[in-house]
């Protein structure tokens, strides 16, 4: 998945809680997803300003079943 060219990445060897990493040339930041519905909410956050991580939450919001849906299938349970 990619916000405004960022990119939205669930490795394949991380760990539990359901969580997305958002990478991008300003910086990283992680979300737990609180799956199954949300809300996404921060937790690190390296290099990107307020306005960044909120606009990142929202749209992760919007897609909380789909990367559920995705962490369930690559790890099982949340």
């Amino acid at each position: 998945m990619r916000i405004d060219g960022l990119r939205v990445v669930i490795w394949p060897n991380d760990h539990k809680p359901a969580h997305v990493h958002v990478k991008g040339a300003q910086g990283e930041a992680i979300f737990n997803l609180r799956c199954p519905g949300g809300p996404p909410e921060l937790r690190e956050s390296y290099g990107f300003r307020l306005t960044d991580l909120n606009r990142i939450v929202e749209a992760l919001a919007a897609a909380i079943g789909a990367l559920c849906e995705e962490w369930r299938t690559i790890h099982g349970n949340y």
